[in-house]
């Protein structure tokens, strides 16, 4: 179960303004393609999971996920989640003919198989994300800039044992500063498929 705090910047000058003071704490800034799919049937979307391939700075790195029961609630996501590397190349492949996800040598690619029933699938489209990394007190914080086709989100995302405890340390941060914000009301895959801003 993954669990992560939430928050979300309402525009470029705010997310430009974290990043800033945040700065002196930067470990690492990440330009991510995530792409997604579903079973020909929809055997996936039916049963509220997601399979997404996650591309890094230019195909140096793929991530295959498998994301179920997501829930999201006063800016705190909880999800089944489950991870895998898969070979860059393998991962494009897929991605240029979805029928390769069946054949792919990939343990989630096999469970989405056995567990859904999946038997053919289709690609979803997807959205890019530059992410910025930061180690600041005690919490590693995801500071992401989400381009969709029809507009930009901004957000603040933090994986925690204690979610409330890092909700307010961030709201603290942010209200200290003058930064507006509000709690995410929808994962980015639910904003993706809505086809609009939140």
């Amino acid at each position: 179960m993954e669990v992560e705090v939430k928050l979300r910047l309402p525009d470029a000058a705010a997310h430009r303004r974290v990043n800033d003071l945040l700065s002196p704490f930067r470990v690492a800034t990440f330009r991510q393609e995530n792409l997604f799919f579903d079973g020909a049937a929809a055997e996936l979307s039916s049963r509220r999971a997601v399979l997404r391939l996650r591309f890094y700075d230019d195909d140096t790195r793929c991530v295959v996920s498998l994301k179920a029961r997501a829930v999201l609630v006063d800016g705190i996501s909880r999800v089944e989640e489950d991870e895998e590397e898969l070979e860059p190349a393998v991962g494009r492949a897929c991605v240029a003919e979805p029928e390769k996800l069946l054949a792919a040598e990939c343990r989630i690619l096999k469970r989405v198989k056995d567990e859904f029933g999946v038997s053919g699938f289709v690609g979803l489209g997807g959205f890019g994300n530059v992410r910025d990394v930061y180690e600041w007190k005690g919490l590693k914080l995801e500071v992401d800039e989400t381009r969709y086709g029809f507009g930009t989100c901004y957000e603040i995302e933090c994986e925690s044992a204690d979610p409330e405890g890092v909700k307010k340390v961030l709201e603290e941060f942010l209200k200290e500063n003058g930064i507006e914000y509000s709690y995410s009301e929808a994962s980015k895959f639910a904003v993706f498929r809505s086809g609009k801003l939140p």
